[in-house]
């Protein structure tokens, strides 16, 4: 398995919802002081229930962020993933499958943990539509986002379960 050290200042970390891609962000920037960057937290407006910002601000606010030198953006937002990889130095691709990624949700949802790439002011709550995207929409974003990253001509990693993503904590000195 391919190391941090491999990827450069500018990593972006796509997968389905709730497969642990801003868990990882965060450890990777306490590990390395790089600035993390969750797509949800600018894509949606804080202290709101998930209600998304105008898209021109949101497309601001992605594209100030990518002219940084050193960061890792999490989060998919594929319309916008040609600057981003423009800008990137390395690519992490979670593809952990869809029960994991469930429950991930459920747990966050129902647990009192402080969740990662938390929208500031939000509380999550389990949401039908949600659970029908993380069944219906990671079946097809799984073969795009596998297309991409085939086609990728940067340093990139890619994570298939919990256990090569527990042993890619491991490797790289990384804390949750």
């Amino acid at each position: 398995m391919e190391t941090l050290d491999s990827l450069g200042p500018r990593i972006c970390i796509m997968g389905p919802s709730n497969s642990g891609k801003s868990t990882l962000a965060n450890a990777i920037c306490r590990a390395r002081g790089l600035k993390a960057v969750h797509l949800d937290q600018l894509s949606h407006l804080p202290n709101t229930d998930w209600i998304l910002r105008p898209a021109e601000e949101f497309v601001a606010l992605h594209d100030e962020e990518i002219t940084g030198s050193e960061w890792v953006i999490e989060g998919n937002y594929s319309r916008l993933l040609p600057q981003r990889l423009e800008r990137a130095t390395g690519f992490i691709l979670i593809d952990v499958p869809t029960t994991i990624s469930l429950y991930r949700y459920i747990k966050r949802c129902w647990g009192n943990s402080v969740r990662h790439g938390a929208l500031e002011g939000g509380r999550d709550s389990v949401k039908l539509s949600m659970i029908r995207h993380i069944i219906g929409a990671t079946r097809l974003n799984r073969q795009n986002y596998q297309r991409m990253f085939d086609g990728l001509d940067i340093p990139k990693i890619q994570i298939h379960s919990q256990r090569k993503l527990a042993a890619f904590y491991r490797i790289n000195g990384l804390n949750i």
